[in-house]
């Protein structure tokens, strides 16, 4: 158990006085910080965090734990609107706790992590406050905000906060990225390393909104010790996009009277509410000269530091007295020191989470660390050697939350692990009990920093702890030359631990999500859709209908890994599409009418089309033109992917909800078949919603409801929607989506390619002129929408597509239900790009299957008729493989059905 306070050296010789003013119960600052000597000559001490996992070893449990405490107290200061217990606008009424009336489940984490901090090397009390904290984080609420940790310190310890309140997280950063345009850069004055980028891929990324209002940012440090940076950081966001609310969460609150005076006047310049939360709050009294004095120490320390070096390992008394009173060294590994072995191993990582948060990072990306944790710990334990001894995984610099989360993951496997990160702080190590920093060891840079080759430092490890192995972490950009250097970092630790085991973290390429509008992207006008697709044009996806037919079934691929190549009718089928347009399009129009005023009704003039890509599109654009020309309204239209079997694009989501109320969104989509989309929608959004606490309705808005699987239609009737005849040459020259985690990083959207090669061909602006020509009168719009209610009212969804699809599936010897493709749309998809057995037609069917006939012929397809059919027609797909073999969804296909027929 820890009973010497580790700041009472520097306390005793800078007549520094720490005290707590407010903490949470049965917390102290003396149990949260130790005090230390910068070399730097801007400030003189440095306050130590014990629960950081910076400059100490720690738990990794009790950084998480405490990290996501915090979190807990920024959720009540939130929920409360105005600050109730907090700085308000920087007033000097600070509270740690965030509430007046302090409940249990905080007392409970309060103690808790003081008896943790006592004795950290029991596992036993540190799990007993880990449950505590699960009792206290309510993670059923989320409320509406982002969150941005600093560099480099705060990095994990802010996206332990937004894991408290399942937020997207950013942290600053001191490396700049090619690619990325900063959008703000403020200055740390007392920092050794002054400057901070912010970097998002995501360019409304603090833009997010709920209720109109731009979202509270919530600022993550460590230490609160002016408020001069958190200052800093609000004038540069600020000034660019203005919100009302800041809340400024720290693990210490040091500020003093002069501090939050001058926090409270910036705010009421700005007009704006900031408060503050921390886990203890108070005061570090220092001498007026505590400058001189902190370098007059450090010069003696080294001094003496020196003359015990020169003096050898044979010291006489002198020396003896002068290390008593100094006990100081400035350690990198002895010359002489055994070298450890060293192992490399790459640890497995989810292909499209980010390792940290430079960019930002939403809830929905990190989800598959749930999944992927355990086995990457397994990789790194299967590296560790046998034998007792506590492991210490060792994250660097900016990249603390990856390496923390597996410190994490090898705990909860039984290892005893402690966690800690290199830096780039230049602090006097002394080696003393009352002394934060025992010891101290120094190696160069190894990730090429733009702002130089300073030395880094890792401090409080040394042979003298029999660690059992050192786990560094590092990412892409720390595997240079320098890291295997002879005095590099790898080496230095060698010299501390029988092992060291290199843990590579991958991180895929990150690029800024960026909107696409015609005419750069798409045949559509700018208004009309905003396309929120990465740009795959010059990659080469398409593949032979055949080789992609097989590689889909015998599940070598999912369908949306490729394209199919795209198709181009002849001048006969051109025709059929325009006879089909001129014999439809009044149908077509008085559906777009109908349930974009059932879409209005409900969603209000806020309305936000979202279209599901591509076949959606067209009839969000049509969408978008009945409300302007009927309702004078001008609602925003947005076109996102949507995989069967792999979800919904959660990027696409996020940049959406950052600028729009949830409620306002509607998805949107041609048709229905059988409903695999609306199932796969509601599934998705479930996960989104279990990932981040956003909350979007999963009703989707379609033209015809064939299928019987939504409550808001133009029409069920299964007819000829004319866009459904052709590819992307009537969706604005757009592919189908794309989602190849090989092109397809952390960060960006889902793919998709313009094929402007095609303009010749394009018949999008001809297919949405035309049917808006036919929109029915402007003022027939009330009654549009009570007869449209008054049907959707009448007959709810019965799901008879579904139904129909698994008994057509049973008789024709079709193992999976996404081979049967109901509808006149899904049909000619099927014909168009897919390998076909047969297609099923309802007799009487007559002018709406012309085109059917033409592509089917055109392909050598039998069409057969199926009386009682509930669609016109259904399309079967080859299944081309033996039981067992997989469909598009992964699920099960047989052999050639012809066998059983």
């Amino acid at each position: 158990m820890t009973t010497t306070w580790p700041g009472e050296w520097v306390a005793e010789r800078l007549g520094a006085d720490l005290r707590t003013t407010q903490a949470l119960p049965g917390l102290d600052l003396h149990d949260l910080v130790g005090l230390a000597v910068r070399r730097n000559p801007r400030r003189a001490h440095l306050l130590v965090s014990n629960v950081l996992g910076k400059h100490v070893p720690v738990d990794p449990q009790i950084v998480r734990g405490s990290g996501r405490a915090l979190g807990e107290l920024v959720r009540r200061v939130l929920d409360a609107g105005a600050a109730v217990g907090s700085s308000e606008a920087g007033s000097d009424d600070s509270g740690a706790q965030g509430h007046d009336v302090v409940d249990g489940a905080l007392a409970r984490v309060g103690q808790a992590l003081h008896e943790a901090l006592r004795a950290p090397d029991d596992a036993r009390v540190v799990d007993e406050f880990t449950c505590a904290v699960d009792s206290f984080v309510d993670l059923q609420h989320s409320p509406a905000c982002v969150v941005m940790g600093f560099a480099e310190t705060a990095t994990a310890l802010g996206q332990c906060v937004a894991d408290a309140l399942r937020a997207p997280a950013i942290h600053s950063t001191r490396r700049p990225v090619a690619g990325f345009t900063p959008v703000g850069a403020f200055e740390e004055e007392h920092s050794h390393a002054t400057s901070h980028l912010v970097l998002p891929s995501d360019d409304g990324f603090f833009a997010r909104r709920s209720a109109g209002r731009v979202v509270p940012l919530v600022l993550v440090d460590d230490e609160l010790s002016t408020g001069r940076t958190v200052l800093n950081t609000i004038a540069a966001l600020h000034e660019s996009l203005p919100r009302e609310r800041y809340v400024v969460a720290t693990l210490v609150d040091m500020r003093n009277a002069k501090d939050r005076a001058a926090m409270a006047t910036r705010a009421a310049e700005l007009g704006v509410q900031i408060d503050v939360v921390s886990l203890a709050a108070g005061h570090l009294d220092l001498p007026s000269d505590v400058l001189e004095r902190g370098q007059r120490l450090v010069e003696q320390v080294e001094s003496r530091a020196s003359v015990l070096r020169d003096a050898g390992p044979e010291q006489g008394p002198e020396s003896k007295a002068a290390w008593a009173s100094g006990r100081a060294h400035v350690s990198t590994a002895a010359p002489n020191a055994a070298r450890g072995t060293i192992t490399e191993v790459d640890v497995p990582w989810p292909p499209r989470t980010p390792l940290t948060g430079r960019h930002g990072v939403t809830p929905a990306q990190l989800a598959p660390l749930t999944a992927t944790l355990p086995e990457a710990a397994t990789v790194v334990a299967q590296a560790l050697p046998y034998g007792d001894g506590e492991v210490l995984v060792l994250g660097t610099e900016e990249l603390m939350d990856a390496p923390l989360r597996l410190a994490c993951a090898l705990r909860e496997r039984g290892a005893a692990t402690r966690f800690s990160t290199t830096t780039r702080s230049p602090v006097l190590a002394v080696d003393d009990p009352g002394y934060a920093i025992r010891n101290a060891l120094t190696f160069p840079a190894f990730d090429d920093p733009a702002d130089g080759d300073g030395p880094r430092f890792t401090y409080n490890v040394s042979r003298e702890t029999p660690w059992r192995a050192i786990v560094l972490c590092v990412d892409p950009p720390s595997l240079t030359p320098q890291l295997h250097a002879p005095d590099g970092v790898i080496e230095v630790l060698a010299a501390c631990t029988d092992r060291v085991v290199v843990a590579r973290l991958p991180e895929p390429a990150t690029a800024p999500a960026r909107e696409l509008v015609g005419p750069t992207f798409g045949s559509y006008a700018p208004e009309e859709v905003t396309w929120l697709l990465e740009d795959l044009s010059g990659v080469t996806l398409e593949a032979p209908t055949e080789e992609r037919e097989e590689a889909i079934q015998s599940g070598g691929a999912h369908y949306a890994e490729s394209l199919p190549v795209e198709y181009q009718p002849d001048a006969a089928y051109g025709k059929l599409f325009r006879d089909a347009l001129e014999m439809s399009k009044a149908r077509v129009a008085a559906a777009v009418a109908a349930v974009t005023e059932l879409a209005l009704a409900e969603r209000g003039d806020d309305l936000v089309l979202v279209s599901l890509a591509r076949a959606g599109t067209p009839v969000g654009v049509l969408m978008k033109r009945w409300a302007r020309q009927a309702r004078g309204l001008d609602v925003s239209h947005y076109a996102v992917s949507i995989v069967r079997g792999r979800g919904i694009d959660t990027v696409a989501l996020d940049h959406i909800v950052a600028r729009h109320d949830a409620s306002s969104v509607l998805f949107v989509d041609g048709w229905t078949g059988k409903g695999a989309i609306s199932r796969e929608l509601v599934a998705a959004l479930a996960e989104y919603e279990q990932a981040t606490g956003v909350q979007l309705d999963p009703t989707l808005a379609v033209l015809a409801d064939t299928g019987s699987c939504t409550t808001m239609w133009g029409t069920r009737d299964d007819f000829l929607i004319p866009s459904a005849c052709l590819n992307s040459t009537v969706s604005g020259l757009v592919s189908r989506t794309v989602l190849n985690d090989a092109l397809i990083g952390p960060g960006q959207f889902h793919g998709a390619k313009f094929y402007a090669e095609l303009a010749p061909h394009d018949v999008s602006g001809l297919f949405v002129d035309a049917v808006t020509g036919a929109f029915p009168p402007a003022a027939d719009a009330d009654d549009i929408r009570a007869e449209a209610q008054a049907r959707c009212a009448a007959e709810p969804p019965r799901w008879t597509g579904w139904a129909t699809v698994e008994k057509l599936a049973e008789e024709f010897g079709i193992g999976s239900v996404n081979l049967v493709k109901p509808g006149v749309g899904e049909t000619t998809r099927v014909l168009l790009r897919r390998v076909p057995w047969k297609i099923l037609v309802a007799p009487g069917a007559g002018a709406d299957l012309r085109h059917i006939e033409a592509l089917a012929a055109a392909r050598g397809v039998p069409t057969e008729e199926y009386p009682g059919l509930d669609y016109s027609c259904v399309g079967l797909i080859h299944p081309r493989f033996t039981r067992g073999a997989t469909g598009d969804d992964g699920t099960s296909a047989t052999r050639d059905p012809k066998e059983r027929a």
